[in-house]
């Protein structure tokens, strides 16, 4: 069996910075690299691909809504046709970078709120899949598994990855429970890599007020702007290793 392991990382602005980007980049096979919506400038960006260069890591852009002040956890109206140019802007920004890094940008990903959005209505999910294919047919999505974004990705003929996160609950429709709400946060890495382990064996994932739900993936999130990140995924890694996981990208 084998699975990719990814991160948000790229999330500082200016001299703020978000988490432990360096230390998570040695753990991971996959960065999603925040693009300038909901984090991160052009040096934050070229920092965070030049540390994916040394790392050998595959790079995904990381798009949200326009929204720093809430680090696009927040819903900011808009139609799906302006979301899908909001994601080209910043989706063609990190490209534009990564070429002066050396890398090339292999996927997407929406980040937070947008990404919760397009997992529920297909209409952005379309929006966001549109995008992605008239930008390069050699990218693809990473899509919540189970979701519209998913649905969208593989109608639309565009190679999609489906994704399971270790610190998120899941609602029995598959979406990720709110942030703020009980059961939204898994802080305790043996418990999270006890799930993802049971995930792995019978591809079923526990769900808050129900009964699991099947899912499939081919990576596992954990994200990069948690105080305990770093430990989670030295956790998830030891665990899937001695279960005989082979950890490898998917792009």
């Amino acid at each position: 069996m084998r699975i990719d392991l990814n991160s948000d990382l790229g999330e500082g602005f200016g001299p703020w910075s978000m988490g432990n980007d360096a230390e998570m980049m040695r753990l991971i096979t996959s960065a999603n690299v925040a693009c300038g919506g909901h984090a991160s400038d052009p040096e934050t960006m070229f920092r965070t691909l030049k540390l994916v260069n040394e790392n050998n890591v595959c790079v995904g852009a990381h798009p949200g809504f326009a929204d720093r002040e809430g680090f696009g956890r927040r819903v900011i109206p808009m139609t799906p046709d302006e979301i899908g140019r909001m994601c080209a802007t910043q989706i063609g920004a990190l490209m534009g970078i990564a070429s002066l890094a050396g890398v090339t940008v292999k996927y997407v990903k929406p980040h937070g709120a947008l990404g919760n959005l397009a997992a529920s209505d297909r209409a952005v999910a379309d929006a966001i899949t549109q995008t992605v294919q008239r930008i390069s047919p050699d990218l693809a999505v990473l899509a919540i598994s189970g979701t519209e974004s998913e649905q969208a990705a593989r109608d639309a003929g565009v190679t999609v990855y489906s994704e399971i996160f270790a610190d998120r609950g899941y609602l029995s429709s598959g979406q990720l429970v709110p942030r703020g709400q009980a059961g939204a946060m898994i802080h305790d890495a043996v418990e999270a890599a006890d799930r993802l382990i049971s995930f792995l064996e019978t591809g079923l994932m526990p769900v808050v007020g129900g009964a699991p739900i099947p899912l499939k993936a081919q990576s596992i999130c954990v994200h990069g702007d948690s105080a305990g990140a770093v430990n989670m995924t030295i956790e998830i890694r030891k665990r899937l290793l001695a279960h005989g996981v082979e950890l490898k990208q998917f792009c």
